[in-house]
């Protein structure tokens, strides 16, 4: 807190994010990881956030993670890369959780795998797909990550976590039911989320337990230094980038109003 990274704001938001005023050194530019104290299994997690970082060379994620990862599960709500504007949300876990073969009732898309098919394993070894890739669904809206979500002042994602599945239902500020805001958020009445994977002899619930939330903002990484010098042309290298711009990362922080969760 004391370089700035992370604080309470003057409107009770939290601030979390990285150094935008120095060159980086070998060790990188210096960001935030936050994670709960507390372990989930099962919940409604709701978050309301007004900003989230951005540009090229980042790579945050809202998500949770279990112990022995991958076999306790992993979830990721919010997760992308440099300048993109659809969310990217997945699934990542052990052996015996794809579902190909079971009907889509979200709004969003699969990923495409390796092999130029819809991603649906979410082993993170699974044939088909790139190395870790899991069972990921792209957002059908472009207003959902990054600079399309802040333009539109944030927005309120939720997650709902029950022994019927995994859904993450997604809304833009001023767009949100009106019971979302309330002591009982009512998710039977919110429609089709954006990504959705029901449980079942494909994906046995027992993929996903003793979760911990996660806010986090990570530099290139697999994911970004694989992908960085396609995204952002001119730009160099993923690490030279980020280590020699630091006014490049001004708009790289997360402003969280609140976060509830529900069991």
């Amino acid at each position: 807190m004391n370089e700035g990274l992370i604080g309470v704001q003057s409107n009770k938001s939290v601030y979390i994010g990285c150094d935008h005023t120095n060159i980086a050194d070998n060790n990188g530019r210096k960001s935030v990881r936050l994670q709960s104290k507390a372990v989930y299994s099962y919940g409604l997690f709701i978050l309301s956030l007004t900003h989230m970082p951005h540009g090229c060379g980042t790579w945050p994620a809202y998500w949770f993670v279990g112990p022995s990862w991958p076999n306790n599960g992993e979830i990721d709500v919010i997760e992308g890369v440099d300048n993109q504007v659809y969310d990217q949300m997945t699934l990542h876990t052990s052996n015996g959780c794809d579902f190909k073969n079971i009907p889509q009732n979200f709004t969003g898309s699969w990923s495409t795998g390796s092999n130029g098919q819809p991603a649906t394993n979410c082993y993170v070894n699974a044939a088909g797909e790139y190395s870790n890739q899991g069972c990921g669904i792209k957002s059908a809206s472009s207003t959902s990550y990054g600079s399309g979500l802040n333009n539109k002042n944030g927005g309120v994602y939720a997650t709902q976590w029950t022994d019927a599945g995994i859904f993450i239902y997604f809304w833009n500020t001023g767009n949100v039911p009106a019971n979302v805001y309330s002591n009982n958020p009512d998710p039977t009445t919110w429609g089709k989320p954006a990504a959705g994977w029901p449980f079942g002899s494909w994906c046995p619930s027992s993929h996903f337990n003793n979760l911990q939330i996660i806010f986090d903002l990570t530099f290139c990484g697999d994911w970004d230094g694989s992908v960085f010098e396609g995204n952002c042309p001119g730009k160099g290298t993923c690490t030279n980038y980020v280590k020699n711009n630091p006014n490049a990362f001004t708009d790289a922080f997360w402003d969280v109003e609140w976060i509830k969760v529900y069991k």
